[in-house]
């Protein structure tokens, strides 16, 4: 049997991290994984989570099982942390899943049982894991461009291709720092997106991963929540792996907003029979620590202090990386670099460059230009920017030099991008 079956193809981000890991150079940069790094290198233990782990194990809970939906209050808590006050309780249903993967399979599932001949429309480019979720449930998968000549979100590019969508197909939206070019839409963007899927019928399939790391947490959920108070169903993935710091606990939610509760009776009951199949029920503990922090007023204001010097720090490595380019020469590279949000930045780099990065220099990032700036230790970017910048080539010379300790004078440093407006 084992004889019949064709040589699959590899996960090219785990096959980078092994490439990675059997290269002995000591100078070697990991910016392929999407985990955050402090600037020491280790990904940290958040201490609001360190204190919940501290107040479950003193606790000794059983270790029963919890049901094919998960953790109860984790279900109750989690909507009311991405939604706000955008959608009443009893328009939305939860469901804890194996992190946000197993949200968009999940979602994916119900999408294939109850529109089969629905199509997904899917950002290009997108998150690696997005296509081959999608068609692995039987869903066809159609693609819409993102991005502008100019390396900006192109609004009415996918407001023109979306236009081919139909009434009851699915659009894939990230919620916010979009994987892998940090390109979000701004909040009139959002408006339109929907406007036009109440207009048109499509339904918004969100991926909600990163919140909290490209602005505060109420700017980088403000998309999810305008879809969520305009659009009469939407289907949100909701990840804690980066924003808690639970990478390995596999810790997520798969949430449906519907205007019918017997509707979404029958939804729950769907996902839990989803489940089953897959994985039965998934593992409690990330989903204990969540709703630990988010029923204490106390954790809940250290892990969004925590969560803010992230993003912080986040923005400060762009910035950085930003203004050695272009104090080395590639002012176009940074200010594209300067206006994107979150864990990943997209450099100008075609497939073979950025080869030619990983084999010249040691620096990993995928084949798509993708690299983790929350990966990036500060005393890297000085031989970060100096690699990307001799892959890129002598475009023009630099307009100001460097100073004697290589870093560019304060002066050349691109401004960010304003961020959206709250509401």
């Amino acid at each position: 049997m084992l004889e019949l079956l064709p040589p699959p193809p590899s996960d090219p981000l785990w096959e980078l991290t092994a490439a990675f890991a059997a290269d002995e150079r000591p100078e070697r940069l990991d910016l392929v994984l999407g985990v955050y790094r402090d600037s020491s290198g280790r990904t940290p233990v958040m201490a609001a989570v360190r204190e919940a782990e501290i107040r479950l194990a003193e606790r000794s809970a059983s270790k029963e099982y919890r049901g094919l939906s998960g953790n109860a209050a984790f279900n109750r808590l989690l909507p009311e942390l991405v939604l706000g006050s955008a959608a009443p309780a009893d328009r939305a249903v939860a469901v804890q899943t194996v992190a946000g993967s197993g949200a968009l399979r999940l979602l994916a599932d119900l999408v294939a049982r109850t529109r089969p001949g629905a199509t997904v429309w899917v950002s290009d480019p997108a998150y690696v894991n997005h296509r081959p979720i999608l068609e692995a449930a039987g869903l066809t998968v159609r693609p819409f461009g993102w991005r502008d000549a100019e390396g900006g979100f192109d609004a009415q590019g996918v407001l023109r291709e979306l236009g081919a969508a139909r009434r009851g197909d699915v659009v894939l939206l990230q919620g916010c720092c979009h994987n892998p070019t940090g390109v979000d839409p701004a909040a009139a963007d959002w408006e339109a997106l929907a406007g036009r899927a109440v207009r048109d019928g499509w339904v918004p399939f969100v991926d909600l991963a990163y919140h909290g790391l490209g602005g505060t947490l109420e700017d980088d959920l403000l998309g999810t929540r305008l879809l969520a108070a305009r659009v009469p169903e939407v289907l949100v993935a909701v990840s804690c792996s980066k924003n808690f710091g639970l990478y390995n606990d596999r810790t997520g939610c798969a949430l449906v907003l519907g205007t019918s509760r017997a509707a979404l009776r029958n939804v729950e009951t769907a996902l839990q029979n989803a489940a089953r199949t897959l994985y039965s029920m998934p593992p409690e503990h990330g989903a204990a620590v969540v709703a630990t922090i988010l029923e204490d007023e106390g954790l809940r204001r250290l892990w969004r202090a925590e969560l803010d010097g992230m993003r912080e720090r986040i923005t400060a490595n762009r910035a950085e990386l930003a203004a050695r380019l272009d104090a080395l020469g590639h002012p176009a590279t940074a200010r594209e670099l300067a206006r994107q949000r979150g864990m990943f930045s997209m450099l100008p780099l075609p497939a073979h460059a950025m080869l030619r990065l990983r084999r010249e220099h040691a620096v990993y990032g995928t084949a798509a230009g993708r690299i983790n700036i929350a990966g990036l230790a500060p005393h890297h970017a000085p031989r970060l920017a100096r690699a990307v910048a001799a892959v890129l080539g002598a475009r023009d010379a630099p307009r100001t030099p460097p100073g004697p300790d290589g870093r560019p004078p304060v002066r050349a440093r691109p401004r960010p991008e304003p961020r959206p407006a709250r509401t």
